[in-house]
């Protein structure tokens, strides 16, 4: 048996790389593991299983002997620091936004599209966005059996995706409004909390925001089809963890509802909750917050469409949608990296 790997967490302080820390020690990962973060937080203990592991700081560490490094600090970091560590012989599987339009790049979703794993010659491997993720773990496989020609979806997002701060602020508005005191808005343009904002992201000369070509972009690229339609609204909810999204699908061909739920009970990552009655669908509390799964409900034929179909999808972004796959993807690299092979 050769050497004992090494994983490097970098962003080990923020929320993902915290899951990710978390998933690499449920699941056993078995590899040495290095906590990274900004200067701020270097000396910290972040929780590791029943361990703890001390925080280094990024910019003075050396990343020779990294074999894997899971980024997870946002767009400028990982374009600054994930192109060093994958010349020092790591495999960079990065969770931002950096590289998942760069042809060279692998734009990847555990169960959906792991061959795309074995051609990466910048020795970098992109997280898609969550809201694409966990669409897409529900939607591949009806599309594997009965070609996606459209895709409309309106999302209904955590502020934790936004991260700590977004968090925070709900709480605060939340504490603040119940007690009759006025909801001060810092991270979010307007007011959150009992409220709905249909913004995430950047706003584009079409109209779109860059969260809804997120879903437009990744899901062509990780689906392997330009010709997909998707038509995208983001919206931002009042909910801690857990994303959801209302999603009608038309298909090439004619697909029932029963076989889209066969399809979807034997799909690798998906638990259908799809029950006509009250509680007999998943949500972000009841079901997919601090979870694996992606969930998935409300499964009925397209009244509007002779060939569409109406789905509820849920999961939770940040353990899902971010540190689960990147860990996922990470298994599926040991083979290559024990046999030496850290590039495409």
């Amino acid at each position: 048996m050769g050497r004992k790997l090494k994983v490097a967490v970098v962003g080990a302080t923020g929320a993902v790389g915290e899951a990710m820390l978390a998933v690499l020690a449920e699941r056993r990962f078995p590899a040495e593991v290095v906590a990274l973060a900004s200067a701020r937080s270097a000396g910290d203990l972040v929780a590791f299983g029943d361990d703890e592991v001390l925080v280094q700081e990024l910019a003075g560490f050396d990343p020779a002997g990294v074999d894997i490094a899971l980024f997870s600090a946002g767009a400028d970091v990982s374009k600054e620091f994930a192109p060093k560590f994958a010349a020092a012989g790591a495999v960079v599987v990065d969770n931002s936004s950096a590289f998942r339009r760069d042809p060279d790049v692998p734009l990847v979703v555990a169960e959906v599209n792991p061959e795309a794993l074995e051609q990466r010659p910048k020795g970098i491997v992109a997280n898609p966005n969550c809201s694409t993720m966990q669409m897409l773990v529900a939607l591949a496989p009806l599309h594997r059996a009965a070609g996606i020609e459209r895709i409309n979806v309106a999302t209904y997002q955590s502020v934790s995706g936004t991260g700590r701060r977004a968090l925070e602020e709900l709480g605060r508005q939340t504490a603040a409004l119940l007690n009759f005191q006025p909801a001060d808005a810092e991270v979010y343009p307007v007011q959150i909390a009992f409220n709905v904002i249909p913004h995430g992201g950047d706003f584009l000369d079409n109209g779109y925001t860059t969260e809804e070509m997120k879903l437009v972009w990744e899901t062509r690229r990780i689906l392997g089809d330009e010709a997909i339609a998707v038509n995208a609204t983001v919206v931002r909810v009042p909910v801690f963890y857990g994303h959801s999204e209302a999603v009608s699908i038309e298909t090439r061909d004619k697909l029932s509802a029963e076989r889209a739920r066969e399809l979807l009970r034997a799909a690798a990552g998906v638990e259908v909750v799809d029950e006509r009655a009250g509680g007999g669908y998943p949500t972000p509390v009841t079901h997919a917050s601090g979870r694996d799964p992606v969930y998935v409900g409300r499964i009925r034929e397209d009244l509007s469409h002779p060939r569409g179909l109406n789905l509820w999808v849920v999961a939770d972004n940040i353990r899902k949608g971010a540190a689960v796959n990147a860990v996922q993807i990470a298994e599926l690299l040991l083979p290559s990296l024990r046999d030496g092979r850290s590039g495409g």
